[in-house]
Order: C-alpha cells, then structure tokens, then sequence
C-alpha cells in the first residue's frame, strides 16, 4: 500500500496532476512512440491512438488508481487493475515494458508540470506507478499461467458467416491440429492482423460460440470511421479473409464471465455488436440446465442489423425460465418493441445479477434503470469494446 508520506503528497498533488493529465498523457505517447516506432505499429492501436480515447483511458486510469490508494488506504482497486490486466495478457504484454512505460511516462510529467515536480512529488508519484505496474504484472503472470501460453498461435479459417452487412463470424482451428482449450463464456481473443503497410496491428474479438466446442467463433463488426478513420483490422478482416486463410489468436482473456449465478435470476442486456459475449453465455446457461430466470434484452437499429439474432433467440429458448425484449428503432415485427431499450414494462426478479454490453451511453441508462428498479451496483457488470473510459472515470 502507499506509504503514509507518499499518500499525503499525493493528496495535495492528485488535482494539479489531475488537471494537466490529458496533456500529460499525450505528451508520453509522443514520446514513447518516438522512441519505439515499433510499439504503435504492432501493439498499439492506431485507431485509438487517432481518435484520443487510449489517451483519455490511460489518463484516467492513473488518476482513479492514485485517487483509490488515497481514499481507501488499506484497499486495492482489484476491478480496475483485473480489467486493464486482461487486456494486456491478451496483447502480449510482459513485465519487461514496464519499465519504458515509467521512463516515458515520468519525463512527459516532469516536462508538463516543471518545477512542481520536486523529488519529492516524483517519489511519492513513483511509488504510485510501480504499486500499480507491479500489481498488473502479478496479475498478468497469472493469468498466463492459467492460459497455458502468452504467445499468439495460428489458427486457420474453417467458415465465414455474413450475420448482418457490417456483421461477420469467422469459425476458426488450429493450425498444428492441437486440441482448442476451453473458455468462460463473456471472455475474448486478440487478433493479430498484418496490413498493408507492414504493420502487426492486434484487435479483441468476444467470443460468439458456444464454450466446448471444438473451433473457436468470433464476430467482427465492420468499423465505419465517419469522422475518424475506417477501422483497420475490420475492414481488412471483412475484405480479405476467407475460409482457408490462417490469422493469428491469443487464448481467451475478459473478466466479464458467469461467476456464481446458478440458482441466481439474471438480466443479460445487449445493444448492437455487444450481443456476441451474450450469445456465449446464453449457451453456457443452457449448456448448464440454468434453471431461475434470465431476462434477454437486446437493442439495434432494426432486426435485419441484429446480429446473431436467431441464436440469441434460440439459445434463449432452450432455458427453463426465459423472457426475451428486442428494441428495434425502425422496422420492428407487429407487436415488437419500437425505440431504445427500456426496461419500465420488464419485470426485474429480485436478487438478479446483471451482465450489460454495448455502446456505453446504453450501458449507463441501463444501469440506471436497474438500480432504479432495485438492483444492487455490484451486481451490475459490463464489458466495454476498446479502451474503458467508464471505469476510468
């Protein structure tokens, strides 16, 4: 935990770093790709890099980290450093850039706030950072561990399925023929794709098929850039990969699974592309003869942009105790739901654990409804596409 005098020069400097933490971020990505070309044309994402939100993601992170260790002393942040640690294991990262990043990190500080940086601030700041780094390469040890591997493996492509124009699932199996290892249903993997120019560029893709099987099935939404570039690695993998081709997975990373709900009522609640780690549990829940209630919502632009929809529907189906909403904002079905989601009309079982996935201004009127209706905050959990900028608010 943070030492007692580092806490309090924390404190008193926690809103000056706070305010200039944007720029202070900014300031170090430029440095660290200007040392290490090579970190944004294969490990980081471009397209989060362009449009700002890894920036923002990063720097709020540092400041809730920093802001927790001071608040609540004797504590430890475990679902913020969980989520960032899963992300990281399932790119790859080792203990051995950490380092880079302080190095880098440090000097954009010292560049920004100047003489305010006294060696004292700089320890106290220090000691925050390896707290957290030291935190995640523990957690990110483990989890390879629990993998069986960090390293990417080839898998060849056995079948493409158009779901929607945007949508495509790619059914995949490993190249050296070796047994697919099992995952928990909610979980993803990283896909390595080269492009064009020569660049190794990684996205994460939830898993979209049933756990047990003996391929791997993931979904992949065509990114249309509109004010920010086109998606590199969707469109490339929607134009250019067929059955045959071989692309680069991790194993399966995400802390957003099934954990101690049998016997519980569950609300599993989707919008757009956030459907596919709700198609694997869904399967996992059936699989596992769930036998309380379980309360399927979906929102999309209309049926035909519903991905996945008659497996949602299906797997849905096959529980003892279902009730499923579909919102559709335009061409709904007589007598189906027009408009957002809204769960006014939708009974919410006591006790009930909650899974949310989609865009966040649709997870955050969803949460609010459900505490509304009486559902604990705890037992709300989410999983965000890209960097989480809600938890690092």
């Amino acid at each position: 935990m943070l030492s007692e005098q580092s806490a309090a020069t924390v404190r008193a400097t926690l809103p000056a770093v706070g305010a200039a933490i944007e720029q202070i971020t900014e300031r170090f990505y430029a440095r660290l790709f200007d040392a290490h070309p090579e970190l944004l044309r294969d490990l980081f994402n471009r397209g989060n890099q362009a449009s700002g939100a890894q920036k923002s993601a990063l720097a709020g992170s540092i400041a809730a980290f920093a802001g927790y260790l001071v608040e609540h002393p004797d504590q430890r942040p475990d679902a913020m450093l969980s989520r960032i640690a899963h992300k990281h294991a399932s790119l790859g990262v080792v203990p051995e850039q950490y380092p880079v990043v302080h190095e880098h990190l440090f000097a954009a500080i010292a560049e920004i706030l100047g003489d305010a940086v006294t060696p004292e601030v700089a320890a106290a700041w220090t000691e925050v950072y390896w707290l957290m780094a030291n935190a995640l390469i523990a957690i990110e040890k483990r989890l390879y561990e629990e993998s069986g591997s960090q390293e990417f493996r080839q898998w060849e492509v056995v079948g493409r399925e158009e779901e929607t124009a945007d949508v495509v699932s790619f059914r995949v199996r490993p190249v050296d023929g070796s047994p697919v290892r099992g995952f928990r249903a909610g979980q993803y993997v990283s896909v390595g794709v080269k492009l064009a120019d020569g660049a190794r560029q990684i996205r994460q893709y939830s898993l979209s098929g049933a756990p047990g099987e003996d391929v791997r099935q993931f979904s992949v939404k065509r990114v249309h850039g509109g004010a920010t570039p086109d998606g590199e690695v969707s469109n490339q993998l929607h134009a250019r990969v067929r059955v045959g081709d071989v692309l680069e997975l991790s194993e399966p990373y995400g802390d957003l699974v099934l954990d101690g709900v049998a016997g519980r009522p569950l609300l599993l609640a989707s919008a757009g592309i956030g459907v596919t780690p709700m198609i694997a549990m869904l399967a996992s829940l059936a699989a596992d003869g769930h036998d309380a209630p379980v309360t399927v919502v979906h929102g999309d632009r209309s049926p035909a942009d519903h991905a996945l929809r008659v497996d949602h529907q299906a797997y849905a189906d096959k529980l003892a105790d279902s009730d499923v909403a579909f919102f559709y904002e335009r061409d709904a079905e007589p007598g189906g739901r027009t408009g957002l989601v809204d769960l006014s009309g939708i009974d919410i079982a006591p006790g009930t654990c909650a899974y949310l996935c989609g865009p966040l201004p649709f997870m955050r009127a969803v949460r609010g409804q459900l505490i509304e209706k009486g559902v604990a905050p705890a037992d709300i959990h989410y999983e965000v596409f890209g960097p989480d900028l809600w938890l690092a608010a």
